[in-house]
């Protein structure tokens, strides 16, 4: 009985527990909150008033390169924004105004894959930390913007890879990822002391000799196995884990010579934050040959299942499936389809273990679905403690997919096939946007979109779901209905992440805008008219017009 009723007022006190993770009038961390949830707490802006908003400033970055993916970072009235070129403004959230800029001296040559896109920097401790496209750490004064340190993580012509997502401080330590996964390189993750830049600890994504989980790599494989760790983070303070997604196996698409479950890419691994050691992991495809990274983000929540309150974490990955699984241990809960079409694999049984995997075979092509782009990109998703709901984009796409044969070459490209696009099996490929229930999976609403939606989703205590198009619209959907309340044209297509901030009792919805990327490069395949849209790199920002007094 004790129990019972401790469960019960558990549940009373979750709404008031879950919207301390909501932010108010900063943007903090990436994903808003060391949760991930990417939700703010203000209404100032709301459903009834939202039809009013109107740009207040806007802000050119000068490097239309890449087009603008980052999620600006909000302290105190201050914005801390990051662009292609590794480039960082610190700007007045309020009028627009430039305090600082740093612009980092990146060499000619800049990886195998060129990609000059910068997601994010952290901010903390007075600090401003940037990963480089030469795969340094930086880290600047958040006053002047000067350099106060400089590490090389690893040499850009031994991994060919870099570090282009948002670096995550937990306490003493910044800790960052990097890119690698379409490589011969050997994935990791890494954490620098604050002050010093010192490396403190480096968790291997892929076991070597001796270690648990060398056995699921034959022969030598494991030297070049990929594993990249090219998103960000989470970090649960109150069981000091930190929460990373690591990306798929390489070669991504020939997996003969790699044979085993291939640990640990395509999982979440939990890690301590202060010393980096494996604390568990849960590896949602075992021997990936389709490219599904586990890459994106992990959304730290506490629900009840079956009746009882679970410390969950969701994650969905390019595959186009939902994983839930508890945060404490790593137990499966479940998973379910944000996707529609999906061909790879037949289903997920109760226990996690793929149904019917639909392998590709060595030189003959096969149509997969969904594409390589993903059955969702990694701009991130949403959670409502208002709600409940968890808000997701999606993308109907598949493609063609020929391996071959490929030996791996250090540092180089380590694709093992090659792909084409092409259409869904009912013509109608395009990109949607759903909430849903975290937990069930069972979808609210839908909000259907011709392109792919490669922006990621904010949520605000307003009732409002913000994201923005390739084609240049930054709009609003009702977060209970789906009904879309309010748009604006940017002039270039959106592929960052929009916050809200408050300055002086004003609320602020800020969104970059600026079209680029991998995967927004493949789109012509499919909409020919996709190769026109606009490039650009400035960032838009509303608010309600002022009162007069």
């Amino acid at each position: 009985m004790l129990m019972n009723a401790m469960s019960k007022f558990l549940l009373l006190l979750l709404p008031q527990l879950l919207l301390a993770q909501s932010t108010n009038a900063n943007w903090p961390h990436y994903g808003g909150s060391y949760q991930f949830w990417r939700h703010s707490a203000l209404t100032q802006v709301n459903r009834t008033n939202v039809a009013q908003l109107t740009p207040v400033w806007a802000f050119q970055t000068g490097m239309n390169e890449g087009g603008l993916q980052s999620t600006p970072i909000v302290i105190d009235g201050v914005m801390y924004l990051s662009s292609s070129g590794n480039r960082v403004f610190a700007i007045d959230a309020a009028t627009g105004r430039e305090i600082w800029h740093y612009f980092y001296q990146n060499p000619k040559e800049i990886g195998v894959i060129y990609s000059p896109w910068n997601r994010g920097v952290a901010v903390d401790q007075g600090r401003v930390f940037m990963g480089t496209l030469d795969n340094h750490m930086v880290a600047l004064d958040a006053k002047s913007g000067r350099e106060l340190w400089n590490v090389e993580v690893e040499p850009l012509a031994k991994c060919g890879c870099n570090i282009t997502g948002a670096p995550l401080v937990v306490k003493d330590k910044v800790i960052a990822g990097v890119t690698g996964g379409d490589s011969a390189h050997r994935g990791y993750l890494n954490a620098f002391h604050v002050k010093t830049g010192r490396l403190a600890w480096r968790f291997e994504t892929i076991p070597g000799p001796g270690e648990p989980g060398h056995e699921t790599w034959s022969g030598d494989s494991w030297k070049f196995g990929g594993g990249a760790t090219w998103m960000t983070g989470s970090y649960d303070p109150e069981l000091n884990q930190v929460y990373w997604a690591v990306g798929n196996p390489a070669a991504d698409f020939y997996g003969d010579s790699r044979q085993g479950k291939n640990l640990y890419t395509d999982s979440i691994v939990a890690l301590d934050a202060d010393t980096g050691k494996l604390k568990w992991h849960h590896q949602q495809i075992p021997h990936d040959v389709w490219d599904w990274d586990t890459a994106y983000e992990a959304v730290l929540v506490d629900l009840p299942v079956k009746g009882r309150l679970r410390k969950l974490l969701i994650n969905v990955n390019k595959g186009g499936y939902t994983f839930v699984v508890d945060r404490t241990n790593g137990e499966f809960i479940t998973a379910w389809p944000v996707a529609r079409n999906i061909n790879w694999v037949k289903g997920i049984d109760e226990s996690g273990t793929l149904i019917g995997r639909n392998e590709p075979k060595v030189g003959v092509p096969t149509t997969i679905c969904p594409s390589i782009g993903g059955g969702r990109s990694w701009n991130h998703a949403a959670y409502s403690p208002k709600t409940k709901w968890f808000y997701t984009t999606a993308i109907e796409w598949c493609q063609t997919v020929t391996v071959q044969s490929e030996e791996p070459k250090e540092g180089q490209n380590f694709f093992g096939g090659v792909f084409s696009l092409k259409t869904t099996p009912d013509g109608k490929p395009g990109g949607h946007l759903d909430a849903y229930d975290p937990v069930t999976g069972q979808k609210k609403w839908t909000y259907e979109s011709k392109y792919p939606l490669l922006a990621s989703v904010l949520a605000t205590a307003g009732d409002l779901i913000f994201t923005g198009d390739p084609e240049g619209h930054f709009f609003a959907l009702d977060a209970e209905t789906g009904k879309k309340l309010w748009s604006f044209p940017t002039g270039s297509g959106h592929r960052g992440s929009s916050i809200s901030y408050s300055v002086n009792g004003r609320q602020y919805i800020a969104t970059p805008s600026g079209w680029g990327s991998a995967v927004a490069g493949l789109m012509g395949q499919l909409w020919p008219e996709a190769e026109q849209f606009r490039n650009g790199s400035t960032l838009f920002v509303f608010a309600l017009p002022e009162t007069k007094k």
